[in-house]
């Protein structure tokens, strides 16, 4: 008498039919561990840039060339708001860096704006999307001069006429 063994699948291996999966599964597991979340880096650009500009002082973001393009995009219908401009970002899977161009208001202290808008940016980050924030970089492009203009109710003498 022979004893007749047929292996389906597995080619000999000695893990065959052992399933890959580890732990609890079913319904009784918990739901963070059912999938993965990838964010995109626009996401995270988005929440960066609405972060910086809610900082007093902040004028508005962007360096010259993109600000004045950004300007013709906005007028342009179905053109975008421009939240993302001046704000570069790096995700990974758990940390990312950003990176802003800003404009400041004229008279405000560069230091303290800067320092705000880092404060205000990894919160708003590492709140809404749980990646740590390894750095956040502010490049100041330009200081918002007040408007020359506003007040003179005479035309300049110049001294020629």
């Amino acid at each position: 008498m022979t004893d007749n063994i047929t292996s389906v699948g597995g080619g000999g291996r000695a893990d065959a039919g052992v399933s890959a999966l580890t732990g609890r599964t079913g319904a009784g597991t918990p739901a963070e561990t059912r999938g993965k979340t990838t964010i995109a880096d626009g996401v995270v650009a988005k929440i960066a840039g609405m972060a910086a500009r809610e900082v007093p002082g902040i004028h508005s973001l962007g360096a010259g060339m993109a600000r004045a393009f950004g300007a013709m995009r906005e007028r342009v219908p179905g053109g975008g708001g421009g939240v993302t401009r001046g704000v570069k970002v790096e995700v990974g899977e758990r940390q990312a860096a950003v990176d802003l161009d800003v404009v400041v208001d004229y008279g405000v202290s560069i230091v303290d704006v800067a320092g705000g808008v880092r404060t205000n940016v990894i919160s708003a980050v590492e709140r809404m999307t749980g990646l740590e924030v390894v750095e956040v970089n502010v490049v100041v492009d330009d200081v918002d001069l007040p408007d020359d203009e506003e007040g003179q109710t005479e035309p300049d003498e110049g001294r020629v006429r």
